[in-house]
């Protein structure tokens, strides 16, 4: 008897049916506890995330429970848009990234146990050069996600800010992400894509400064990447559509071949 051959989306239906396609949540919780970015006290500060109650069936809505939220774009896990940093002010904001770009595929570079040893861990173009040699070339379009096993303190604030010492990506590979290499973007577990120290930086902020002035993208606080292979992986991340938004919370997913 003739059988039809499945489609590509069929395919892919059946495989997340049958486990052979893994989701990983990469996201994490969003509630009052979320670590947030302090700045200098000069600077305007970001919004703790926060819910409101309408009501919750009872007489301000007898059938119903919802709340309001306030908080800043760049709480919790989220998504840097170019326009959030001056070198790319002239770039897109979240609304205007293209939805294509939102399904990426993905490679792990971990570092955890040298972020372990040392919190002012940087990565370095060597590094990735290493990296490439025994997995292969970086996606192109693709995510670069930087695995520093920062998301085990997620849910401690203090210890998650650790008084400014926190791993990230030096000046020269910060550059050399944005100006050479074939990736969309950095995803990382810490607060910002930046280091800790990367106030003192020259240029201050370089990933934020080269990656967004060139039209490439930020994912922060991600979890769960000890869970993703060194290659393979595809990331679904979606922000909010945020019209003139700098950037947005977002659910961080990724698809793994088991």
């Amino acid at each position: 008897m003739y059988r039809r051959r499945m489609t590509v989306l069929q395919e892919f239906v059946a495989a997340l049916s049958s486990g052979r396609i893994q989701v990983v949540d990469l996201t994490a919780p969003l509630s009052d506890q979320t670590p947030i970015l302090g700045l200098p006290e000069q600077f305007g500060q970001t919004w703790p995330f926060q819910l409101s109650e309408i009501s919750r069936y009872d007489d301000r809505g007898p059938a119903w429970y919802w709340n309001n939220f306030s908080t800043g774009e760049h709480t919790g896990t989220h998504f840097d848009a170019p326009v959030h940093w001056v070198t790319g002010q002239q770039g897109a904001d979240v609304s205007q990234v293209p939805v294509s770009q939102l399904i990426a595929p993905a490679v792990v570079i971990d570092h955890a146990a040298d972020a372990s040893d040392n919190s002012d861990f940087l990565l370095e173009v060597e590094h990735v050069k290493a990296w490439e040699a025994e997995h292969g070339a970086l996606p192109t379009g693709g995510w670069l996600l930087y695995r520093t096993g920062w998301d085990a303190y997620g849910d401690d604030p203090e210890r998650y800010a650790n008084a400014g010492r926190t791993p990230g990506i030096s000046v020269e590979c910060a550059r050399w992400l944005a100006e050479e290499s074939p990736i969309q973007g950095v995803g990382v577990e810490t607060v910002g894509t930046d280091a800790g120290a990367a106030h003192s930086f020259d240029p201050p902020f370089p990933c934020h400064s080269f990656l967004l002035g060139q039209d490439k993208y930020g994912l922060t606080q991600l979890r769960n990447l000890a869970q993703l292979p060194a290659t393979g992986a595809v990331v679904i991340a979606g922000p909010l559509p945020i019209v003139s938004g700098s950037g947005s919370p977002c659910r961080v997913l990724a698809l793994v071949e088991r």
